[in-house]
């Protein structure tokens, strides 16, 4: 028989279906208070049973509290993602066909890409290419703008990749469409878009960069760890988070996050995405 949720891992679902996606800091910060505030049994090293209990009440919503980790930090994440679908038609409630089919596009750029990002160049050139109707060059913006902000994607420097909860909660779909084109971390064994990759033709594994750093943290004669030819790529340096950056952004002028009881509406944002 499956354990009840108490007040505690309500609060703790409310705030992360408000978020959509939070780091491991976060989410052991939110998992402290919200145990305080309804008086549960609090241990910091049972984070993941805590959550086990509120995914097997998820389940019958095909709804489920994914870890993972970022390519771009290599930080723990803990998402909120749809089981129930794995194909782009999950967005089908907040975008357009068009946008959706310029989505798709996106996917089709940093999958073939060395370094698992599209320019912002090449994505204007796609919006304007769209078989269902062609988006201007503004339209194009606005629409990856609302990407960012929804958290299906991110950007720096007018480079786009795939975000965290993207690739989380995508996986299946894109292990099955770019099948050919994807590969694993050697170290990780997660999906690789950005990364570095072994120059020996013969071998060719791929690391993400924070996996990078941590494999060859204090090493100055970096091999691969499959052929053990040179390691030729900058050494990136570790990720270290900021302070600030240690709670949701409900939290950041408080120990821990402000949460409530389960609402619909709740519901209803949580399962956008």
């Amino acid at each position: 028989m499956a354990r009840p949720m108490g007040d505690s891992h309500r609060r703790f679902l409310q705030t992360i279906m408000s978020n959509g996606i939070i780091d491991g800091s976060q989410a052991k910060a939110l998992h402290k208070h919200c145990c305080d505030v309804a008086g549960a049994n609090y241990s910091q090293d049972r984070l993941d049973e805590f959550i086990d209990v509120i995914n097997l009440h998820l389940q019958p919503m095909f709804m489920h509290i994914r870890k993972g980790m970022s390519e771009e930090d290599g930080l723990q994440y803990y998402a909120l993602v749809n089981t129930a679908e794995t194909e782009v038609t999950r967005m089908s409630s907040d975008y357009a066909d068009n946008e959706l089919e310029l989505f798709r596009k996106i996917m089709d750029l940093v999958a073939e890409s060395d370094n698992g990002t599209a320019s912002s160049t090449d994505i204007l050139n796609c919006g304007d290419a769209l078989l269902s109707k062609k988006l201007k060059k503004k339209e194009t913006e606005q629409v990856l703008n609302k990407f960012v902000q929804n958290k299906w994607l991110t950007e720096k420097h007018g480079e786009y990749s795939l975000s965290t909860r993207c690739i989380m909660e995508m996986e299946p779909y894109l292990r099955t469409i770019y099948q050919d084109l994807l590969k694993n971390c050697h170290v990780c064994d997660n999906i690789a878009f950005q990364c570095q990759m072994c120059e020996n033709p013969d071998c060719g594994i791929r690391m993400h960069l924070p996996c990078v750093a941590r494999y060859f943290r204090g090493r100055s004669d970096p091999h691969c760890p499959a052929c053990n030819e040179f390691w030729p790529h900058e050494i990136p340096e570790m990720h270290r988070p900021l302070a600030s950056q240690s709670q949701p952004s409900s939290a950041k002028e408080n120990t821990a996050p402000r949460s409530t009881p389960l609402t619909s509406q709740g519901r209803r944002s949580g399962r956008r995405l």
